[in-house]
């Protein structure tokens, strides 16, 4: 291979993926849906890149050095990226996430080497919750280093650096509309400042599942919340420091039966086997787009790949048992 196409090292790897037209849900509704493949990056996720610069930036600072351990509470993904790029570094990793999380993303950690702790699936008011305990391990273990994607602002500038900048260059002006659902906000809030620094009246919209807040939030200022999900990694009910000034225009919500649909719809039409958020991306998108003028272009983000849920997501026994089935004909559920 030449030099000049080889990636130095892991962390170079991340990013740069590409942007794909969603052809037949384009011809469908009469707009381009473009989705940006975070899915393409090494570890498989939208969170390789905040994990590269939560590293790297902490590197930077003298908050990690040789033999540091790396601490995070995470639905999965950021920890499965924290445990890549700290192998490829050389720090350990320990990892809370809530037992109800797909198991497919717990054996990734486990096969990484990280050291997992699975803890009960409470609200973030409980001492309990996976945030509340990794918080406490790092702050009680020598030579820790606590990630706090949440809140640590290396999260964000991910976006604003990378993820944006680069939409921008293989979408450019002709963007209307960027839509993506909050986990920890980095991504919505990081991209969104990014175009709108490049396109001012750029829409930004917030894709949220039901039991999250933010929906309220950017519709009504309150943090009221409404049902509950099956989708993981996304969805909050407070205001993070990532989220935190998010130039983000309207919100719409996503309900499971809608985005089991669209999972379904992915794959059958495009070839596409996503993970949820990706799927609540897409709806939210598509619903987005239908309120634009004809010819409209609208991006997302297509956050990671459906492997990872097969027994969720992709389990017809565990979708029936959950009265998941999907059933549309066509977009009907949009």
């Amino acid at each position: 291979m030449p030099a000049e196409l080889a990636a130095r090292d892991l962390f170079a790897a991340i990013g740069n993926t590409p942007m794909l037209r969603l052809e037949n849900l384009s011809k469908a509704i009469g707009r381009t849906i473009l989705g940006k493949c975070e899915f393409m990056n090494p570890g498989g996720s939208v969170k390789d890149r905040a994990a590269k610069f939560i590293i790297e930036d902490a590197e930077a600072n003298g908050r990690l050095a040789p033999a540091s351990t790396i601490v995070e509470g995470t639905a999965g993904n950021t920890g499965i990226a924290l445990a890549m790029l700290g192998n490829a570094r050389g720090y350990r990793t320990v990892i809370f996430i809530p037992d109800d999380q797909a198991p497919e993303k717990i054996e990734v950690l486990r096969v990484f080497g990280a050291d997992v702790r699975l803890v009960p699936s409470v609200p973030f008011a409980d001492e309990n919750n996976y945030y509340h305990q990794a918080r406490a391990f790092a702050r009680a273990t020598p030579n820790a280093f606590w990630a706090d994607q949440f809140n640590n602002p290396a999260n964000r500038r991910a976006h604003v650096e990378g993820t944006g900048p680069e939409i921008w260059r293989q979408a450019g002006p002709a963007i209307d509309a960027f839509v993506a659902a909050p986990g920890t906000g980095g991504t919505i809030a990081g991209v969104s400042v990014a175009l709108k620094q490049r396109k001012p009246d750029v829409k930004t919209v917030l894709a949220d599942p039901m039991g999250s807040s933010l929906y309220s939030y950017v519709k009504h200022g309150t943090l009221d919340s409404e049902g509950d999900s099956i989708a993981e990694g996304i969805g909050i009910k407070r205001i993070t420091e990532n989220f935190k000034g998010a130039p983000v225009d309207d919100a719409v919500r996503v309900d499971d039966r809608a985005m089991v649909e669209m999972a379904r719809y992915l794959v059958r039409e495009e070839g596409l086997l996503l993970g949820g958020s990706s799927a609540v991306n897409v709806v939210a998108a598509a619903r987005v787009a239908r309120d634009l003028p004809a010819g409209s272009t609208v991006v997302t983000v297509l956050c990671d790949g459906g492997q990872r849920y097969r027994t969720r997501l992709y389990d017809d026994a565990w979708l029936a048992h959950n009265d998941l089935t999907p059933r549309a004909k066509g977009l009907s559920f949009l």
